[in-house]
């Protein structure tokens, strides 16, 4: 009899279609293709100021939970670094205006709903974002680089220097994910809201289409 699959291979192999479905946005399209102005970046940076924060606040609250406070990595934060990217994108008064799109609101706010109500959930957001930040994610921090000549504060969002080298991290967090203490009941529930999470975000990546002119979007 074969072993089971270790539960991080079937949680990717169970949103890689998601994954895709993101990554192909028509708003993802456009920023890789170079036809976004900087400013259609900066409206993205916003809106992760807000994931964000649902994000670290549950690390904050969970960090001392006994199943899942291992995923409260402190070098994974991400909001200081966003602050310097809004502040080099926005200029300084960039928080005087960071009003979320409703269908950010709605992400961010089921976020918040798992910490409150569901550890397991939390760590399914947890996992599309910030695995996806430190491998595909990178893809934005090059094209930043060579398309806007961003490097620095206005990039700062893909520096995880902090964590040391990538590969062992990935690793760690993919044994955590393995280790953790859930029955399969539990697991599939983590795998649906791993799914839903990809959801959220697509459609939040639709609600920003909207927000660029026609022109920029076409290919």
């Amino acid at each position: 009899m074969s072993e089971p699959q270790p539960f991080s291979q079937s949680l990717r192999r169970a949103t890689a279609a998601a994954h895709d479905r993101a990554h192909h946005s028509r708003y993802m399209d456009a920023l890789f293709g170079g036809r976004l102005a900087l400013a259609h970046y900066g409206t993205l940076v916003v809106q992760y100021w807000h994931i964000y924060a649902a994000l670290e606040d549950g690390a904050d609250r969970l960090a001392e939970h006994p199943v899942v406070g291992g995923f409260a990595v402190d070098a994974l934060r991400r909001r200081d670094a966003i602050a310097a990217d809004l502040a080099f994108l926005r200029g300084p008064d960039w928080a005087d205006d960071l009003r979320p799109l409703p269908t950010t609101a709605a992400y961010a706010g089921r976020i918040r709903e798992t910490v409150d109500a569901w550890p397991g959930g939390w760590v399914a957001h947890h996992y599309t974002r910030y695995l996806g930040d430190i491998a595909g994610g990178q893809a934005v921090r090059v094209l930043l680089e060579r398309t806007y000549g961003v490097t620095g504060d206005g990039a700062r969002f893909y520096d995880f220097g902090a964590l040391g080298p990538v590969p062992p991290f990935r690793t760690h967090y993919r044994g955590l994910l393995d280790a953790a203490d859930w029955d399969e009941v539990e697991r599939a529930r983590i795998t649906d809201e791993a799914c839903h999470a990809f959801e959220l975000n697509i459609a939040m990546l639709r609600e920003l289409a909207d927000t660029v002119p026609p022109e920029h979007l076409a290919a």
